[in-house]
């Protein structure tokens, strides 16, 4: 398969990643942010930022590190700078998180740091950007997938910048009524560049090809993908392009958010059906258990999809938006992050391990290494809380919300566990993995290993 070298720190990311959802979610179960605090709380925002920084944004990036080069069939160029990258954003979000905890009178740090850990994180960002960039640039023309990303990627630039912005007005280093326009309405735009754009966008793009190569489905170009991918774009342009409106405070605002919903709303519908279609043409019958659980991460994503329309409609969007964005961060991208995250360390393993002797000696299947039996109910716990705390969150029963939450916190570190055994080598029969030494669970190993 080209492109299919190991990319050294793609699972040290994955390791920072899952640290920083445990950490959030323990935060949760503690009652700590919303629902216990008002949405736009200093601590609602620490465990905002851990979410969608420390665990989304870092599982993203280490996952592009290793399948942008397959996507495009070409290696990544810069490989000196994910660690690079790494360094800075966990810099950077420890100081943006500082600083937040000081807002919320936890600890004594001046407001100043935020502008300084959001430079850190744009550095960081910038980083990923420019060895992603550089190889995607390399590789033109690009299949549809890699579009995905390089959208995704326009938005994480966007995202990252107002970020910046709204610290320096929160610091107080910028002011102006544009500046307090810009952050009393300009909130949701740089969520929905987030979740929606750099997050969501690029998890579809690389969905599509990661589906079809481990159910062995068809990697045809279809006309609803260009559908998908040309109203996906069109959305976050109309995110983009409402800027101007929250810096004046002009009614077109509202306007602009409904259309992207419209066209939003289209792309998600779109995409669904392209996805529905690889299951239905794939070539292995008995799918797998990341693709079983991803099946929970679509219907989480038609869940909000669902929820969106019932909420604009009912004009109760500000009263449940924390609702619909716990269920569209936990449910659809992390639900697909934890069930793609199942094969993927499972297949770099091998990779790593068994990939340099194959046709020398006897090795055992990238399925050896997974217990589906022992981590498929794991799964359908993690689905089950977040779907029930998404409903304790709309009906505001928060003590409910944090049992519910415990229930997701407890199927995350089963998942991880099952992810560290994995990586182990646990699973493996005896003798299938005698001569071969373990690698190290998340630190950059030689890709070539020599037999003892």
């Amino acid at each position: 398969m080209p492109g299919a070298s190991l990319s050294r720190w793609t699972l040290t990311y994955f390791a920072c990643a899952l640290a920083c959802l445990v950490a959030a979610e323990v935060l949760m179960v503690m009652g700590f942010g919303y629902p216990g605090a008002a949405i736009e709380a200093p601590e609602t925002l620490i465990l905002v930022h851990l979410v969608a920084i420390g665990w989304l944004s870092l599982l993203l990036c280490g996952a592009l590190f290793q399948f942008v080069p397959v996507l495009v069939a070409r290696p990544l160029l810069g490989e000196e700078l994910p660690p690079v990258a790494l360094a800075f954003i966990l810099l950077g979000l420890a100081v943006l998180l500082s600083g937040f905890a000081g807002m919320a009178g936890i600890i004594v740090t001046p407001l100043e740091v935020m502008p300084l850990g959001g430079s850190l994180l744009i550095i960081g960002f910038g980083l990923v950007i420019v060895s992603l960039g550089r190889t995607l640039w390399a590789a033109r023309p690009l299949a549809m997938p890699a579009r995905f990303v390089v959208v995704g990627l326009a938005a994480l630039a966007a995202t990252a910048l107002f970020g910046e912005s709204f610290a320096l007005i929160l610091s107080g280093l910028v002011g102006g009524e544009a500046a307090l326009s810009l952050l009393l309405n300009g909130v949701p735009l740089h969520a929905l560049l987030g979740l929606g754009g750099w997050m969501s966008f690029t998890a579809m793009g690389v969905s599509y090809r990661l589906l079809a190569m481990f159910m062995l489905a068809p990697e045809t170009e279809r006309f609803p993908t260009s559908v998908v991918l040309a109203t996906g774009t069109l959305t976050l342009v109309l995110i983009a392009a409402a800027t101007p409106f929250a810096l004046a405070a002009e009614s077109g605002l509202a306007g602009m958010l409904l259309a992207a919903a419209v066209t939003g709303l289209c792309a998600l519908g779109v995409y669904g059906s392209d996805m529905l279609a690889l299951y239905r043409q794939r070539k292995r019958r008995n799918i797998e258990l990341n693709a079983v659980a991803a099946i929970g991460a679509f219907a989480a994503l038609l869940a909000a999809g669902l929820l969106l329309v019932f909420l604009l409609f009912s004009g109760s969007l500000p009263d449940h938006a924390g609702a619909l964005t716990y269920l569209f961060a936990f449910g659809w991208l992390g639900g697909l992050g934890l069930a793609k995250l199942y094969k993927i360390v499972a297949f770099l393993t091998w990779l790593e391990c068994f990939a340099p002797v194959l046709g020398k000696r006897q090795t055992p299947r990238v399925q050896d290494l997974v217990d589906e039996r022992h981590a498929a109910p794991w799964f359908g716990a993690y689905y089950l809380a977040v779907g029930m705390g998404t409903l304790t969150l709309l009906v505001e029963l928060p003590l409910a919300f944090r049992l519910f939450a415990f229930i997701q916190l407890v199927a995350s570190l089963a998942i991880t566990r099952h992810l560290y055994r994995s990586r182990e080598l646990l699973n493996v029969p005896a003798d299938l993995r005698r001569g071969f030494a373990r690698p190290h669970p998340f630190w950059p190993q030689p890709i070539a290993r020599k037999l003892p």
